[in-house]
Protein backbone atom coordinates (compact mmCIF):
# COMPACT_ATOMS: atom_id res chain seq x y z
CA UNK A 1 0.00 0.00 0.00
CA UNK A 2 2.91 2.55 0.86
CA UNK A 3 4.62 1.68 -2.18
CA UNK A 4 1.02 2.63 -4.35
CA UNK A 5 0.50 5.85 -2.00
CA UNK A 6 4.73 6.59 -2.81
CA UNK A 7 3.91 6.26 -6.65
CA UNK A 8 0.63 7.85 -7.17
CA UNK A 9 2.05 10.84 -4.83
CA UNK A 10 5.35 11.07 -7.42
CA UNK A 11 2.26 11.22 -10.57
CA UNK A 12 1.09 14.44 -8.68
CA UNK A 13 3.72 16.37 -7.97
CA UNK A 14 5.18 18.82 -10.51
CA UNK A 15 7.08 17.61 -13.25
CA UNK A 16 10.78 19.49 -12.53
CA UNK A 17 10.73 20.87 -16.07
CA UNK A 18 8.25 23.46 -17.05
CA UNK A 19 7.98 24.07 -20.44
CA UNK A 20 4.72 25.87 -22.27
CA UNK A 21 3.85 28.23 -25.34
CA UNK A 22 1.48 30.93 -24.82
CA UNK A 23 -1.02 30.39 -27.30
CA UNK A 24 -1.34 33.32 -29.83
CA UNK A 25 -5.65 33.88 -29.12
CA UNK A 26 -5.25 36.53 -32.63
CA UNK A 27 -4.59 36.76 -35.90
CA UNK A 28 -1.37 35.22 -37.22
CA UNK A 29 0.67 37.13 -39.76
CA UNK A 30 -0.46 34.95 -42.81
CA UNK A 31 2.24 36.10 -45.58
CA UNK A 32 4.76 35.24 -42.76
CA UNK A 33 3.51 31.89 -42.18
CA UNK A 34 3.50 30.85 -46.07
CA UNK A 35 7.48 32.12 -46.21
CA UNK A 36 8.01 30.63 -42.72
CA UNK A 37 10.90 28.30 -43.98
CA UNK A 38 12.76 31.49 -46.12
CA UNK A 39 12.25 33.38 -43.02
CA UNK A 40 14.14 31.61 -40.36
CA UNK A 41 16.90 31.23 -42.79
CA UNK A 42 19.14 33.82 -40.35
CA UNK A 43 18.16 32.70 -37.18
CA UNK A 44 19.25 28.89 -38.00
CA UNK A 45 22.30 30.61 -38.89
CA UNK A 46 22.67 32.26 -35.44
CA UNK A 47 21.75 29.25 -33.71
CA UNK A 48 23.93 26.97 -35.88
CA UNK A 49 27.27 29.49 -34.87
CA UNK A 50 26.48 29.08 -31.41
CA UNK A 51 24.53 26.29 -30.84
CA UNK A 52 26.71 23.62 -32.94
CA UNK A 53 24.23 20.00 -33.03
CA UNK A 54 21.85 21.98 -30.95
CA UNK A 55 19.27 21.70 -34.31
CA UNK A 56 19.08 17.83 -34.07
CA UNK A 57 18.05 18.24 -30.03
CA UNK A 58 14.17 18.55 -30.37
CA UNK A 59 13.71 15.09 -32.77
CA UNK A 60 15.36 13.28 -30.29
CA UNK A 61 18.96 12.93 -32.16
CA UNK A 62 21.85 11.44 -29.90
CA UNK A 63 24.32 13.89 -31.57
CA UNK A 64 23.45 16.17 -28.39
CA UNK A 65 26.63 14.74 -26.95
CA UNK A 66 29.01 17.45 -27.94
CA UNK A 67 31.36 18.02 -25.44
CA UNK A 68 33.29 21.33 -27.11
CA UNK A 69 32.52 25.07 -26.74
CA UNK A 70 29.20 25.58 -28.56
CA UNK A 71 26.02 23.58 -28.33
CA UNK A 72 24.75 21.79 -25.04
CA UNK A 73 27.13 20.65 -22.74
CA UNK A 74 27.27 16.63 -22.06
CA UNK A 75 30.34 15.22 -21.43
CA UNK A 76 31.62 18.01 -19.02
CA UNK A 77 29.11 18.35 -16.66
CA UNK A 78 28.71 14.30 -16.87
CA UNK A 79 32.31 14.16 -15.72
CA UNK A 80 31.89 16.47 -13.02
CA UNK A 81 28.77 14.36 -11.27
CA UNK A 82 30.81 11.31 -11.67
CA UNK A 83 33.90 12.79 -9.60
CA UNK A 84 32.43 15.62 -7.34
CA UNK A 85 28.87 15.57 -7.68
CA UNK A 86 28.61 19.00 -8.15
CA UNK A 87 26.85 21.16 -11.29
CA UNK A 88 28.77 24.50 -11.96
CA UNK A 89 25.98 27.11 -12.27
CA UNK A 90 27.63 28.80 -15.63
CA UNK A 91 27.17 25.17 -16.99
CA UNK A 92 23.89 24.87 -16.32
CA UNK A 93 23.05 28.46 -17.03
CA UNK A 94 24.49 27.73 -20.37
CA UNK A 95 22.59 24.63 -21.15
CA UNK A 96 19.69 26.41 -19.96
CA UNK A 97 19.61 29.66 -22.01
CA UNK A 98 20.27 27.60 -25.21
CA UNK A 99 18.02 25.00 -24.67
CA UNK A 100 15.68 28.06 -24.45
CA UNK A 101 16.81 29.90 -27.43
CA UNK A 102 16.70 26.15 -29.46
CA UNK A 103 12.74 26.18 -28.42
CA UNK A 104 11.94 29.62 -29.79
CA UNK A 105 13.62 28.75 -32.71
CA UNK A 106 11.82 25.54 -32.76
CA UNK A 107 8.36 26.90 -32.44
CA UNK A 108 8.62 29.88 -35.11
CA UNK A 109 9.18 26.86 -37.26
CA UNK A 110 6.12 24.83 -35.89
CA UNK A 111 3.96 28.04 -36.56
CA UNK A 112 3.16 28.20 -33.02
CA UNK A 113 4.14 31.72 -32.77
CA UNK A 114 5.01 34.50 -35.69
CA UNK A 115 7.16 36.54 -33.73
CA UNK A 116 11.30 36.16 -34.80
CA UNK A 117 12.78 34.54 -32.31
CA UNK A 118 14.98 36.86 -30.04
CA UNK A 119 18.61 35.00 -28.83
CA UNK A 120 17.61 36.27 -25.17
CA UNK A 121 13.86 37.74 -24.40
CA UNK A 122 11.43 34.72 -23.37
CA UNK A 123 8.40 35.94 -25.59
CA UNK A 124 6.04 33.61 -25.83
CA UNK A 125 8.06 30.30 -25.20
CA UNK A 126 8.58 29.39 -21.23
CA UNK A 127 11.10 26.58 -20.41
CA UNK A 128 12.20 26.47 -16.88
CA UNK A 129 13.88 24.18 -14.65
CA UNK A 130 16.02 24.38 -11.20
CA UNK A 131 19.57 23.89 -10.91
CA UNK A 132 20.58 21.17 -8.78
CA UNK A 133 22.01 21.30 -5.67
CA UNK A 134 25.49 20.19 -5.25
CA UNK A 135 25.02 16.64 -3.82
CA UNK A 136 21.62 16.03 -5.04
CA UNK A 137 21.70 14.04 -8.19
CA UNK A 138 23.06 10.32 -8.38
CA UNK A 139 26.61 10.07 -9.11
CA UNK A 140 26.14 6.90 -11.39
CA UNK A 141 23.30 7.50 -13.25
CA UNK A 142 24.53 9.67 -15.95
CA UNK A 143 26.30 6.82 -17.15
CA UNK A 144 23.30 4.93 -18.29
CA UNK A 145 20.72 7.62 -19.01
CA UNK A 146 20.85 7.68 -22.51
CA UNK A 147 20.51 4.04 -22.25
CA UNK A 148 17.47 4.52 -20.15
CA UNK A 149 15.26 6.74 -22.55
CA UNK A 150 15.52 4.18 -25.27
CA UNK A 151 11.49 3.72 -24.86
CA UNK A 152 10.91 7.37 -25.14
CA UNK A 153 12.95 7.54 -28.12
CA UNK A 154 10.66 4.69 -29.91
CA UNK A 155 7.47 6.92 -28.76
CA UNK A 156 9.44 10.13 -29.68
CA UNK A 157 9.95 9.43 -33.58
CA UNK A 158 5.81 8.09 -33.70
CA UNK A 159 5.22 11.67 -31.74
CA UNK A 160 7.34 13.84 -34.45
CA UNK A 161 5.89 11.91 -37.75
CA UNK A 162 2.66 13.00 -36.75
CA UNK A 163 4.08 16.45 -35.55
CA UNK A 164 5.03 17.02 -39.00
CA UNK A 165 2.04 16.50 -40.38
CA UNK A 166 0.45 18.50 -38.12
CA UNK A 167 2.47 21.35 -38.69
CA UNK A 168 1.42 20.98 -42.45
CA UNK A 169 -2.14 21.21 -41.57
CA UNK A 170 -1.94 24.07 -39.53
CA UNK A 171 0.26 25.73 -42.26
CA UNK A 172 -2.94 25.59 -44.45
CA UNK A 173 -4.98 26.49 -41.43
CA UNK A 174 -3.26 30.14 -40.73
CA UNK A 175 -2.43 30.92 -44.54
CA UNK A 176 -6.64 30.58 -45.26
CA UNK A 177 -8.02 31.37 -41.42
CA UNK A 178 -5.16 33.39 -39.81
CA UNK A 179 -5.49 31.05 -37.13
CA UNK A 180 -3.41 28.11 -35.51
CA UNK A 181 -6.12 25.51 -34.28
CA UNK A 182 -6.18 25.44 -31.03
CA UNK A 183 -5.98 21.24 -31.02
CA UNK A 184 -3.21 21.04 -33.31
CA UNK A 185 -1.69 23.17 -30.94
CA UNK A 186 -1.34 22.20 -27.99
CA UNK A 187 -0.29 18.81 -29.59
CA UNK A 188 2.56 20.44 -31.07
CA UNK A 189 3.65 22.39 -27.41
CA UNK A 190 3.27 18.77 -25.39
CA UNK A 191 5.53 16.83 -27.69
CA UNK A 192 7.77 20.04 -27.32
CA UNK A 193 7.22 19.08 -23.50
CA UNK A 194 8.23 15.69 -23.89
CA UNK A 195 11.43 16.30 -25.50
CA UNK A 196 12.94 19.05 -23.48
CA UNK A 197 11.95 16.40 -20.28
CA UNK A 198 14.12 13.64 -22.31
CA UNK A 199 16.89 16.30 -22.95
CA UNK A 200 16.99 17.20 -19.35
CA UNK A 201 16.97 13.79 -17.85
CA UNK A 202 19.45 12.24 -20.24
CA UNK A 203 21.44 14.94 -22.08
CA UNK A 204 21.67 17.92 -19.69
CA UNK A 205 21.60 15.86 -16.34
CA UNK A 206 19.97 18.64 -14.37
CA UNK A 207 17.47 15.83 -12.85
CA UNK A 208 17.18 12.21 -12.08
CA UNK A 209 13.33 11.70 -12.31
CA UNK A 210 12.66 9.67 -15.05
CA UNK A 211 10.44 11.52 -17.91
CA UNK A 212 6.72 10.53 -17.61
CA UNK A 213 5.07 9.16 -20.84
CA UNK A 214 2.53 12.49 -21.34
CA UNK A 215 2.46 15.01 -23.71
CA UNK A 216 0.75 17.21 -20.84
CA UNK A 217 2.74 18.87 -18.12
Amino acid sequence: MSGDSSEAGSARRPHPVRFDVEYPDRELNRVGTAFRLILAVPILVVLSSVGGRAMHLDEGSTEVVVSSAGGLLFVPPLLMLLFRRKYPRWWFDWNRELLRFVNRVIVYLALLDDRYPSTDEHQAVHLDFDAPEDRTLNRWLPLVKWLLVVPHYVVLFFLDIAAVVVVVVAWFAIVFTGRHPRGSFDFLVGVGRWHNRVIAYAWILVTDRYPPFRLTP
